[in-house]
């Protein structure tokens, strides 16, 4: 009797293969953050830290623990996410330990380290109490009040350097708009899978554009605003441009509609603009950008955009080397804004480029685990994770390169910054969990119809 059957999806490959490849890259990950720390020694004193075997030791380590817990809780997982995170993370200790060198006084690596113990700590505590992500969807509006009460409490402490965004209590500090991202974008995934629908294919059409209705759109709409206008009075501009991008890219990928985005940039622009003629402090940094030079020309000196723009033009192709460049003359904000400076200055264009591939590939497996998803929230919440990654990077990188002007976040995982670095292992788990729900391979399901005298097979896996 005559069979005809559908070929069955290429199957995941076997747990075992997949963590072996993490484990490889880890411990490729963690070999070059340590080749990375010695060479930073040799270069300034001719000789191997003498911490260097700690160091080693407690990154392995820490890569170890964030192994064994996705070995055993997320075993489909995707064997990149881990491994980038961990090379950008040390590869951010190493650059903030040469820093350092220049400032005795001041610190930060020692910090980093203990904030980075404590993001891997959360790390493994989503990848091992989380085992399903929908579970997240239940606590939408809590996520969305705790976001708000976060990001509204840093207005009753004092600025730091022209903003209003640190919870300052003694020597402790902490960025709460940092943990506000992900909760918002839990938020709204969880609100835009709920009305997908009302928001694609109703409300009223205007040139090319439809819109949704407002009492469908509104209570979205007055939340983002709500956040927006809360970090312009902090202004904390870089958040919000961060949010406002998050908002736009996961409505345009739960409605599939192109109009989103133009709108989106339109408004944009319009909201730049008025910002940067209103407000003096950011002002102030769109002159900057417009003429970095203009300060070295007045003979007060370059400022710091300027010597960002001095430091990748040092560093050349390949670079300086570690540990044998300048770029502390940027200021205070060496080893946090202008990080990128120190890479692309002691690194080169040839590591520059690697550094900005790593996260080019963590982004791309973010968006790969939600193309695979079936739930609608699972998508929009690993696009808005992968989107959180990929528009702090681009604002960052621009910023110190003179293509758009400044905006003061930090660089996922690479700058200092405790709340930075937790929250970014917070987005890594949940990218984690996420993409072992995306890879696992599913019961089959077997139809077998008689009709006739033909049989049809139908396997699903995923």
């Amino acid at each position: 009797m005559p069979r005809t059957a559908t070929a069955p999806a290429p199957a995941p490959p076997p747990v075992s293969k997949q963590r072996g490849v993490e484990f490889s890259l880890l411990v490729g990950a963690v070999l070059i953050s340590v080749y990375g720390y010695v060479d930073v020694g040799l270069a300034r004193s001719g000789a191997v830290p003498p911490d260097v075997v700690g160091y080693g030791a407690g990154l392995g380590m820490l890569a170890l623990l964030a192994h064994v817990a996705v070995r055993l809780r997320a075993p489909y997982a995707d064997p990149l996410l881990l491994p980038i995170a961990v090379l950008l993370n040390g590869l951010g200790l190493v650059l903030i330990y040469r820093l350092d060198l220049e400032t005795p006084a001041d610190r930060a690596a020692p910090a980093q380290l203990i904030w980075s113990t404590l993001g891997v700590a959360l790390f493994i505590a989503v990848v091992v109490l989380i085992r399903d992500h929908r579970l997240v969807q239940r606590y939408a509006y809590l996520s969305v009040a705790a976001a708000l009460a976060l990001m509204i409490v840093p207005i009753f402490f004092t600025a730091v350097n022209g903003a209003r965004i640190w919870i300052r209590i003694g020597a402790f500090s902490f960025q709460p708009g940092e943990f506000a991202k992900i909760l918002l974008a839990v938020f709204f995934a969880a609100y835009l899978a709920a009305n997908q629908g009302a928001l694609a294919y109703t409300g009223r059409r205007i040139w090319r554009l439809q819109f949704p209705t407002g009492r469908v759109l509104g209570p979205i709409v007055a939340i983002w605003l709500l956040s927006v206008g809360v970090l312009i009075l902090e202004r904390d501009l870089g958040t919000s441009l961060l949010f406002f991008g998050l908002f736009v890219i996961m409505l345009y990928v739960a409605t599939g509609r192109t109009g989103w985005i133009a709108v989106g940039l339109l408004l944009a622009a319009v909201g730049a603009f008025a910002v940067g003629a209103l407000e003096p402090h950011v002002h102030s940094r769109v002159e900057d950008w417009l003429d970095p030079f203009a300060s070295i020309r007045a003979g007060d000196g370059p400022g710091q955009l300027a010597q960002s723009l001095f430091s990748f033009a040092a560093g050349g192709i390949f670079g300086t080397g570690l540990g044998a460049g300048h770029s502390m003359l940027i200021g205070f904000a060496a080893k946090s804004d202008f990080i990128l400076a120190t890479a692309g200055e002691e690194l080169g264009l040839a590591g520059l480029t690697a550094v900005f591939l790593l996260y080019a590939l963590l982004v791309a497996r973010g968006y790969q685990a939600a193309l695979a998803l079936r739930d609608a929230f699972g998508r929009l919440l690993a696009a808005g994770l992968a989107t959180i990654l990929a528009v702090q990077a681009f604002v960052i990188a621009g910023g110190v390169t003179g293509l758009i002007p400044l905006t003061g976040m930090a660089m996922p995982f690479l700058a200092q910054g405790g709340s930075s670095v937790v929250t970014n292992w917070i987005i890594v788990a949940l990218l984690i969990r996420v993409s072992d729900s995306a890879r696992a391979p599913h019961p089959e399901h077997i139809e077998t119809i008689e009709a006739g005298g033909t049989v049809a097979f139908e396997v699903e896996t995923r």
